[in-house]
């Protein structure tokens, strides 16, 4: 990709330009979090998302994927056309931050920042309509259920980028533990692939005073479990990474017996698709084979999730130096490490070329918790960046 990249252009009446509303669009993060709703259920967060795209000017594209939208702004003569994704739903999750904006949905909570995210793509949304300067076709795509890994799968398979062509695409997270607004780029494989195990071991139950006369289930998980470290540390080359982990456990109910048997549930993680491959193989073999040494046996469910997101080289390297001709250098992180967390932007980028990219949350507690806490600072330079990407892209002179 030729980045011809426009620092002097308009950069102080963008920041100025979103500042104008900027409180505005904290008000709106607030709403949105105080109201989540979990995956393929965002109706409330999507006629709200559509609505506001609509007065601004946009085309506006709804019920895609069930509860997806797809922006559209086209200016000038320009030929190229780009898109830009947020994600919109929260996780089934009570919330325990005690801000007085927390969820007032019991049991789902906006966890994961994804009101952030929507708010951020409608700041940039906003200028872009009354200011942007752009000469080409902008694509805005909100995206339901990136939570479950199924929101872009859905979309895609009704047609997203058919329906809707663009050049390339490109999205952003925020992630707890980088300096809030500093901005992190990774080429190649920026977040692992997500599989899934469901395991039951079955044995023999009985009385717990004779386990002579049983198959101990329990015994055999225990193993298993013990010997599954081997897969990383033994299979795996030392050079690749590889996570395998048992987050849930369930047997029996009473300390004198021996139970049936024992479900495990497990998450394979990896950056590369000869790795996915080799978990796939390795974790319901050695199951298996621990299992049958105990005179038990394993079942096992291994459910594929999504694959690893890699990142496209060219689009990475553009839309880094969008960042640093927007920001002082230091605000762009020097050797992003990749993210063991996964996100099913990864099958958007199987089919165009573009790049998923980090914007630092300060120090509020991690994904996933029930105390994460979503910096509201980095609304605007966030949208700031959409804006200024958005433009560059976007210019006669690049083609």
């Amino acid at each position: 990709m030729n980045a011809l990249i426009h620092p002097s252009r308009g950069l102080d009446s963008v920041e100025t330009g979103i500042a104008a509303h900027l409180d505005e669009f904290i008000a709106l993060r607030r709403d949105l979090h105080q109201y989540p709703e979990l995956a393929f259920q965002e109706r409330r967060t999507s006629k709200l998302v559509a609505a506001h795209l609509s007065s601004w000017g946009y085309e506006v594209a709804t019920e895609i994927a069930g509860t997806g939208i797809v922006a559209t702004l086209a200016r000038g003569n320009g030929k190229r056309r780009v898109a830009v994704r947020a994600d919109m739903d929260a996780l089934p999750i009570e919330e325990a931050t005690g801000l007085s904006y927390a969820s007032k949905n019991p049991g789902v909570m906006h966890a994961c920042g994804h009101d952030g995210h929507t708010t951020i793509l409608l700041a940039a949304a906003r200028y872009l309509a009354e200011s942007g300067n752009f000469s080409g076709t902008l694509r805005l795509i909100f995206q339901p259920a990136e939570e479950i890994g199924a929101g872009a799968r859905k979309m895609l398979a009704e047609g997203l980028f058919e329906r809707f062509p663009v050049d390339a695409v490109f999205g952003l997270h925020n992630w707890p533990g980088v300096p809030a607004g500093h901005f992190g780029f990774v080429a190649d494989a920026a977040m692992a692939s997500v599989d899934q195990a469901v395991i039951r071991i079955v044995g023999k139950g009985g009385h717990g005073a004779e386990p002579h006369r049983g198959v101990d289930p329990v015994l055999a998980s225990a193993s298993f479990i013990t010997a599954l470290q081997s897969v990383v540390s033994r299979n795996v080359d030392p050079q690749d990474m590889a996570v395998v982990t048992v987050g849930s456990i369930h047997a029996g109910s009473a300390s004198n017996v021996i139970p049936e048997s024992v479900e495990l549930k497990l998450t394979m993680r990896a950056f590369s698709q000869a790795v996915r491959d080799q978990l796939q193989q390795r974790v319901p073999a050695l199951a298996r084979a621990q299992a049958e040494s105990f005179g038990a046996r394993a079942d096992v469910d291994y459910r594929l999730g999504f694959p690893a997101l890699v990142n496209h080289r060219d689009e990475t390297a553009f839309a880094r130096e969008v960042a640093l001709a927007t920001f002082e250098p230091e605000r762009i992180e020097k050797d992003f490490r990749p993210r063991t967390a996964s996100e099913d932007f990864a099958f958007m980028l199987q089919q165009k070329p573009g790049s998923y990219l980090f914007v630092g949350n300060g120090e509020s507690a991690p994904l996933h918790s029930t105390r994460y806490d979503f910096d509201d600072t980095i609304i605007a330079p966030a949208a700031r960046y959409w804006v200024r990407l958005a433009e560059t892209f976007l210019t006669d002179d690049n083609g």
